[in-house]
């Protein structure tokens, strides 16, 4: 199972564990903090980090 895989699975099982103990508007909130923590990390990088990130995601880690 890849890492990006193992990451799904795990805001997956936040999300419906969430839903199922948690409100409906406080679920919202963790389904966005879900989706929006990855977002803003991924915009906080340099031009010139984001371009190696997305060089290494094409190519492949340790290929």
């Amino acid at each position: 199972m890849s890492p990006v895989q193992k990451y799904a699975l795990g805001a997956g099982a936040v999300v419906l564990l969430s839903w199922i103990f948690l409100p409906g508007w406080l679920t919202l909130l963790v389904v966005l903090g879900v989706i929006a923590a990855p977002v803003v990390g991924y915009f906080m990088l340099d031009p010139s980090q984001r371009q190696r990130l997305n060089r290494i995601r094409r190519r492949g880690i340790g290929r």
